[in-house]
């Protein structure tokens, strides 16, 4: 087989964690020739993590820097994806996930004939938007894919259900994958980072655009007050870099002496801070997956998940984001310690930490 040039499609932090694995594998063989584009939607976290994992891409289009919403940065990445293209052309192009760059990479290999896999393929709520805009971004880019990398059995049915029935492989995740190269690694954070260091501490991650305005107060209110009830237990939050975000939080939460709100923290500590936490409240879709992995109970603040192995193998729970069912669902994963070994001894349905392989094992059969 002569030499394959793959272009692999970064934009932001959860893709550059979920491709990394995938990234060194494709970068250590032979057959292929690789490029790694980074479209610039998120710029400093995604810096972070390719650096941890050793990566160099080998273009940046720094997209935050040109573009403030969401028809902008469509537009911009694809145009800039399409000159690349042009210039580079891949004969394989791999996308990861639901985001604005997924969408544009997958639009761009589409419209200049390129075969392209999607990565984390079939993953569903029940309603197109929500999550906003990602729902609808996944369902897009499954129509045109040519392979379609499924985590699970149930993405690969939800697929099939969509009349999408070539080319649909169960790899499981490849965030398990990344996950356990982190492990081990054995990060450690510096000890005066947090003062919830060495203390027993719940760990909450928000950012989701549907939680954002009363729905992010009725959460940072309802955190306050189970913490306020608690006084064994401290928080720690790390703040999500957009202020439409942070400043609510910041506004309900800062100066609480059991609160750590922290302004960021690399890849690699945060999986430290997840294995060291009692449990996860979250509206995040990764971190659903890679929780179970750690043993650690997920309550998801969230009325729809794109997860649903997650919560029917009995590691997560949807819970909403109304403050009354937030702290009557936080406090009873605290004081029913028969329900917290349930969840955290939960079946993890997410795979193995070998999906990058079987991934780069089908796109060398694909040329074969």
């Amino acid at each position: 087989m002569e030499e394959k040039l793959i272009s692999i499609v970064i934009g932001t932090r959860p893709e550059a964690i979920k491709l990394s694995c995938l990234i060194k594998l494709i970068k250590n063989d032979n057959k292929f020739k690789l490029r790694i584009i980074l479209t610039g939607q998120h710029e400093e976290m995604v810096s972070s993590v390719l650096d941890f994992f050793e990566i160099m891409p080998n273009i940046n289009f720094f997209a935050i820097k040109k573009s403030s919403n969401l028809t902008d940065s469509l537009s911009f990445i694809l145009k800039s994806l399409n000159d690349d293209f042009t210039k580079n052309k891949p004969d394989f192009v791999i996308v990861q996930g639901d985001t604005t760059t997924a969408l544009a990479g997958g639009l761009a290999s589409f419209y200049n004939k390129i075969p392209f896999g999607h990565v984390e393929a079939g993953l569903r709520t029940e309603s197109i938007s929500e999550p906003f805009p990602e729902e609808c971004n996944r369902r897009l880019i499954s129509q045109m894919a040519s392979f379609h990398f499924a985590p699970t059995e149930k993405a690969k049915e939800n697929l099939v259900f969509n009349n999408i029935k070539k080319n649909i492989y169960v790899t499981g995740n490849t965030v398990i994958d990344s996950l356990k190269y982190v492990i081990n690694k054995n990060v450690e954070l510096p000890k005066s980072k947090l003062k919830s260091h060495s203390k027993k501490f719940i760990l909450a991650t928000i950012h989701r655009r549907e939680n954002w305005g009363a729905n992010l107060n009725n959460i940072a209110y309802a955190l306050k007050e189970v913490i306020n009830q608690n006084k064994e237990l401290y928080l720690l939050i790390p703040l999500h870099p957009n202020k439409i975000v942070s400043n609510p939080i910041t506004k309900i939460l800062g100066n609480h002496p059991r609160i750590d709100l922290v302004q960021s923290l690399s890849y690699q500590e945060f999986i430290k801070v997840l294995n060291d936490c009692y449990f996860l409240l979250t509206d995040s879709g990764g971190l659903q997956e890679e929780s179970p992995s750690l043993d650690k109970p997920v309550l998801v603040l969230r009325n729809n998940s794109e997860r649903l192995e997650a919560v029917e193998s009995g590691a997560a729970k949807l819970i909403g984001n109304s403050y009354e069912k937030i702290v009557y669902e936080t406090n009873n994963l605290i004081n029913d310690k028969n329900l917290y070994l349930q969840m955290a001894n939960a079946h993890n349905p997410f795979g193995d930490g070998h999906a990058s392989k079987r991934i780069r094992d089908i796109i060398y059969d694909f040329f074969n």
